[in-house]
C-alpha cells in the first residue's frame, strides 16, 4: 500500500530509487527499545525477596474507627470529645462546634516540636468556626483543617502515615453516622 501511494504520487510514475528504498524500510519497521517489557525465560521462575527497609513505628497514632459514642485510637476506646496529639489522647472538653473557642484550642499552641497541621473534625458536616479562632492557630504557623469528622478521620490518618507532624480534635458524629 505504501509503496503504491509513493509510486502514484511522483509524476510519470515513477518514484527516486531513494523514496522506494524508505517505503519498503517503513514496512520492515520496528520499534527499538533500550529496555524489555516481559521477562526473560530464566527471569519467570525466580523467587522474588522483599526486604523492609524502615519497620513501622509503635508510636505513631491511627484511628481505627468512630461511633456517635466516640473512637478506637490505637486499640484503645475513647469515649466522648477528644484531642489526638503526638504520643498522646486527651479528652477534649467541647460538646458541638459551637463550642470551640481561642481558650479550648490554646492547647495545641503549646505543644513543642510545633505541630503543623491540626484536623478539627466537627461532627457529622462541616460547620464554619469563627475567623477569630482560624486566625489564632494560623498566627503562631498551625494550619487548620476543619472537616466532618469522618473525613477527619481519614485525613489524620493519611498524614501520620505521612510522618508529618499532626494532631486532631474530634466531636463524634451523630448516631447516624459510624463506622465500627
Amino acid at each position: 500500500m505504501i509503496l503504491a501511494s509513493v509510486k502514484m504520487f511522483c509524476r510519470g510514475g515513477l518514484a527516486p530509487s531513494w523514496r522506494l528504498a524508505a517505503a519498503r524500510r517503513a514496512l520492515d519497521w520496528q520499534p527499538r527499545r533500550g529496555h524489555r517489557l516481559t521477562p526473560a525465560d530464566d527471569e519467570l521462575y525466580q523467587k522474588t525477596m522483599l526486604k523492609v527497609l524502615e519497620q513501622d513505628s509503635s508510636n505513631m497514632t491511627f484511628i481505627h474507627s468512630y461511633s456517635s459514642r466516640g473512637f478506637t485510637i490505637n486499640g484503645n476506646k475513647v469515649v466522648g470529645p477528644c484531642a489526638i496529639i503526638p504520643r498522646a489522647i486527651l479528652q477534649w472538653n467541647v460538646g458541638s462546634y459551637q463550642d470551640i473557642t481561642k481558650e479550648s484550642l490554646v492547647l495545641f499552641r503549646l505543644l513543642e516540636p510545633r505541630i503543623e497541621i491540626l484536623v478539627l473534625g466537627v461532627g457529622n458536616k462541616v460547620e464554619r468556626l469563627e475567623p477569630g479562632v482560624l486566625k489564632f492557630m494560623r498566627e503562631c504557623g498551625i494550619a487548620v483543617e476543619v472537616q466532618d469528622t469522618p473525613n477527619a478521620c481519614a485525613t489524620f490518618n493519611f498524614l501520620t502515615s505521612e510522618r508529618r507532624v499532626t494532631a486532631a480534635a474530634l466531636i463524634p458524629p451523630s448516631a447516624g453516622r459510624a463506622l465500627m
